[in-house]
């Protein structure tokens, strides 16, 4: 253990989590010819390659996916202990906090953290990034950001997932839609065109109830960001499917009105992920459970 210093654990650690040199060198503030030196000092020590090249990156090798739940819990273990000797003081403290959210996260989360900040860490403040689906649980490790709020289920171990809660959906139409009141049927649907949302991860339940009910044939429209959805609906007689809450943000704001669904569409699990509990510091600690005190359950 003499030539094992704990900068090779967090190299080691690093390495598995972003499969990159670079970005590993970037998180270290060194430089790739010294990260690449520390993954000879590995090699040698393990008797063991590690990682291998490969097109997308770094492929970890039998050993080093043995080797990484122990080196990443004891490194985990080393952080929690040192960050541990400081207590965080919200009602004192003054800190930022960066979070990872997705446009409808900003729409319907965010103004509820900012309104409870105040009274709760006075001198807090928040900076808020656009939501990675692919990246955020690599930035989370590197130390990018201190959480992230999302509706897909992450399987990775890299992270610690906080349920808050389950998200429905609703029809959304224009105040003055000359037909769609109150609760709709099938039919009355299928004589509607209708807005789709493409591509935001943990929310395909509208897009596959409306293939189930035979109703894609009846998509005028395919739009990207659920936020875009209000100005879409506002003018005309479209109609779309949108997650309750955020809905309920909409109607207060825009010239639109909700109706409910004649059938069943599966919901979002909104979760916060962070670092696991043993690896958070006690700020970081605070964060998470403030967020889940102030949005879980809504």
């Amino acid at each position: 253990m003499r030539d094992f210093d704990l900068n090779l654990v967090r190299t080691f650690v690093l390495l598995y989590e972003t499969r990159s040199v670079t970005a590993t060198a970037e998180a270290m503030h060194l430089t790739q010819p010294t990260i690449s030196y520390s993954l000879q000092k590995l090699r040698r020590r393990f008797s063991d390659e590690l990682f291998r090249r490969a097109k997308g990156g770094l492929v970890p090798t039998a050993t080093a996916q043995a080797l990484y739940e122990p080196l990443h819990n004891a490194l985990a273990g080393i952080e929690a202990a040192v960050s541990g000797a400081w207590s965080f003081d919200p009602a004192t403290a003054h800190a930022t906090f960066t979070l990872s959210l997705s446009d409808l996260g900003e729409v319907a989360l965010l103004p509820r953290l900012m309104a409870a900040l105040p009274s709760h860490a006075p001198g807090v403040t928040l900076a808020v990034r656009p939501l990675d689906v692919v990246n955020a649980p690599d930035q989370l490790g590197r130390g990018e950001i201190d959480a992230f709020i999302a509706s897909p289920l992450f399987s990775t171990p890299r992270v610690a997932r906080i349920p808050l809660f389950n998200e429905g959906y609703v029809g959304m139409v224009a105040s003055a839609h000359p037909r769609l009141r109150g609760p709709v049927g099938l039919a009355e649907l299928a004589g509607e065109r209708h807005i789709a949302v493409f591509g935001p991860t943990g929310h395909d339940g509208p897009r596959r109830a409306l293939e189930a009910n035979g109703l894609m044939h009846r998509v005028v429209l395919e739009t990207t960001r659920f936020t875009s959805l209000p100005y879409l609906v506002q003018g005309g007689e479209l109609i779309a499917m949108v997650p309750r809450m955020v809905a309920e943000v909409f109607v207060t704001d825009h010239d639109v009105r909700l109706v409910e669904l004649p059938f069943d569409i599966e919901p979002a699990q909104v979760s916060i992920y962070a670092r696991h509990a043993h690896a958070r510091g006690a700020a970081q600690d605070w964060l998470v459970r403030f967020m889940a005190e102030i949005l879980a359950g809504r």
